[in-house]
């Protein structure tokens, strides 16, 4: 590969950094030795109402998989996170909106969102909702989807946020595994000045005869759209809110009562419904956004990603609130309707810590300096990335474009099922290397396992498994614990696996290599995908690329690429040989894509992962059964590559 880019953390950040090097190593060393103390502090982070005296109660034994944190203990979320910042910054804002038409931004104040969310509050009770009830929010990226989402936890209602871009199938999927009460929506959302039908396709979903829990539909009036009304069902939002009281006590929670149940695309199709509790969650939530971000008071907090995924949830939302932060909400799209977009909403907010994902980087990066035009960024002191491994060529242009050079850039790795932070940099206290997600963040004990689940030590690469819990894990899949054990701990026993591989360096330091169906076997070697991904990206003409296997009678499997050039370029047999050879050279011979797939577009999730089932079918042409692509964004784009690939001369 490329030289490994390393980068000092900067003075500026290490002259008032909340960790530097040597405290991190102390509390990393003390969260493993004596989690109960270590957890037992970092409870204080939030306001209880009765205070815990256990902290962890936690097993991984096959057959008793049980994960309880602070389970004594009583309190609210929505207090945590609303109540509790009154007296000291009631008139500071909590929430930036900033509209998909630029023209349309608002702040929010703490005081503001308190009241909003308890008038919601009210409405719920008012509609029958109480404790333990499961609501479905479908909303478009607006400040009401904040205020459902707070209010449920204010009642002790749990939450089952569903992303606007899914379908009407997706959407009665969830109501229906949920048994979902209520339903929360708009009229339609807007995205990149295009109207999205929610209304519509909530319409659509509660025709589907297994869908038998829903009361009622209360809907945000966004567009003023043209809908269908359903009398005695469906209810406007802004009638209900008028007439409500803005006094509410919030409900009395216990720290593992349930807060949120949130679907995660599972590999057998049915989609699994991650199910997190309050009070651990929440004190990760906000443990990792303080240190990781080196939150200070005051900072402008942007978090791009929707309140539909989960890190919309711990870092667009919770975790920003209950430190306190201002957190900025984006309806829109980074890069419309000017390639400049998300750098100007920097400027005009003075944004100061960027978290956004690498399908974003990458499509500002193949702009150029268009995607920085007439900006300066001067305000960002800290940028992140989340989703995906960033490749390193990604990264740099980040750091150098983005952050002017001057920001360290937090490469997290996390998923739904984590809640928070597991492995990640924190500015003061780590050095980084390009492409790297460095070191385990407190209480995260990460290892490297063959596929035996014997540990591997040392510099090497293997399964990536958690060897002991931390306060922010799911505690089960909504009604299916005996999934939630075969999923994640069946595999290697006594260990959370997690999917990926991962590979550790001469300085501990972890590199993510993408799932572990995701690494190739050429030829009796192991070649992760993302490795390949990030050799054919950093060629200056490339935009974007997905590396999938294929059978090959010789080497077991081929490589098969599907790339993405950058605009203006076109494809040549020229340019097929150099890709083939820059590869070979940046890795080497192994390496060697097999097959070069020209294409314009990938099929992606509406959260901007790339489908790589789909991939993966469509190059070894099993066409058969594509599976399930309601969640695709744009569906068209398989028939375009199922298209492209009949042209294509396959290796023998």
């Amino acid at each position: 590969m490329s030289q490994i880019h390393k980068h000092d953390i900067p003075v500026n950040i290490a002259d008032r950094c909340l960790i530097n090097p040597e405290q991190y190593h102390e509390k990393y060393q003390q969260s493993l030795s004596s989690p109960d103390a270590f957890w037992g502090e970092q409870g204080h982070i939030l306001d209880w109402i009765k205070p815990y005296q256990k902290v962890k109660n936690t097993s991984f034994a096959p057959g008793n998989v049980s994960i309880k944190w602070y389970e004594d203990g009583t309190l609210n979320l929505a207090a945590n996170c609303l109540d509790r910042h009154l007296a000291e910054r009631g008139n500071e804002t909590a929430i930036i909106w900033e509209g998909d038409d630029a023209s349309q931004s608002k702040h929010i104040t703490y005081k503001a969102l308190h009241r909003d969310v308890c008038r919601f509050a009210n409405v719920l009770l008012e509609r029958g909702i109480k404790k333990g009830d499961v609501v479905a929010i479908y909303m478009p990226m607006v400040p009401e989807a904040a205020v459902a989402m707070l209010a449920c936890a204010r009642i002790g209602a749990i939450h089952s946020v569903i992303f606007g871009g899914f379908s009407p199938e997706a959407v009665a999927g969830r109501i229906v595994d949920s048994s979902s009460k209520l339903v929360i929506t708009a009229d339609e959302g807007l995205r990149a000045g295009r109207g999205i039908p929610l209304k519509k396709n909530v319409d659509e979903a509660l025709k589907n005869p297994n869908v038998n829990t829903v009361s009622n539909v209360i809907v945000l009036k966004r567009t003023g759209g043209n809908i269908d009304w359903h009398e005695g069902r469906d209810l406007w939002w802004s009638d209900l809110i008028e007439k409500a009281s803005d006094q509410h006590q919030p409900e009395e929670m216990n720290a593992e009562d349930p807060l949120f149940i949130l679907y995660t695309s599972g590999s057998t199709g049915k989609p699994k419904g991650v199910l997190h509790t309050t009070g651990g969650y929440l004190v990760y939530a906000a443990t990792t956004f303080k240190y990781v971000f080196d939150y200070h008071p005051g900072d402008i907090y942007w978090c791009t990603a929707d309140v539909g995924w989960v890190t919309g949830h711990s870092y667009l939302l919770y975790g920003p609130l209950a430190c306190g932060a201002t957190t900025l909400m984006f309806e829109g799209v980074p890069n419309w309707p000017t390639p400049a977009r998300m750098c100007q909403v920097v400027d005009k907010h003075q944004v100061n810590i960027l978290y956004t994902a690498p399908t974003a980087i990458r499509a500002l990066m193949a702009e150029g300096d268009k995607a920085i035009e007439g900006t300066d960024r001067s305000s960002l002191r800290i940028l992140g990335s989340v989703g995906e491994p960033i490749n390193p060529e990604a990264w740099e242009w980040y750091w150098k474009k983005i952050g002017n050079e001057k920001c360290p850039v937090m490469d997290t790795w996390w998923q739904t099922e984590t809640g928070g932070f597991m492995i990640t940099p924190m500015p003061g206290a780590t050095e980084l290397k390009a492409g790297s997600a460095t070191r385990p963040f407190f209480g995260v004990q990460p290892a490297l396992v063959d596929n035996e689940g014997n540990p591997q030590e040392g510099a090497t690469e293997g399964n990536l498994v958690i060897v002991d819990s931390w306060p922010g894990q799911a505690r089960t899949l909504f009604g299916d614990h005996e999934r939630f054990e075969q999923t994640y701990f069946s595999t290697f026993k006594n260990m959370y696996f997690s999917g990926d591989g991962a590979r550790r360096d001469e300085d501990g330091y972890y590199w993510i290599t993408g799932r572990v169906d995701d690494v190739l076997n050429v030829s009796g070697h192991r070649l992760g995908t993302a490795e390949i991904e990030s050799a054919l990206v950093s060629h200056p003409k490339i935009a974007e690329a997905a590396v999938v296997g294929i059978p090959h009678n010789i080497k077991g499997q081929a490589i098969y690429a599907y790339v993405t050039l950058n605009h203006g370029e076109e494809p040549s047999p020229e340019l097929y040989a150099d890709v083939r050879n820059w590869v070979r050279k940046e890795i080497g011979p192994l390496a060697t894509p097999d097959v070069l797939h020209w294409t314009d577009s990938l099929p992606k999730t509406r959260s901007g992962k790339i489908m790589r089932r789909i991939l993966r079918k469509i190059a070894a042409g099993d066409t058969s059964n594509l599976g399930d692509t309601s969640t695709l964004a744009d569906p068209g784009v398989v028939d375009k590559l199922l298209e492209e690939k009949q042209a294509i001369a396959m290796p023998s």
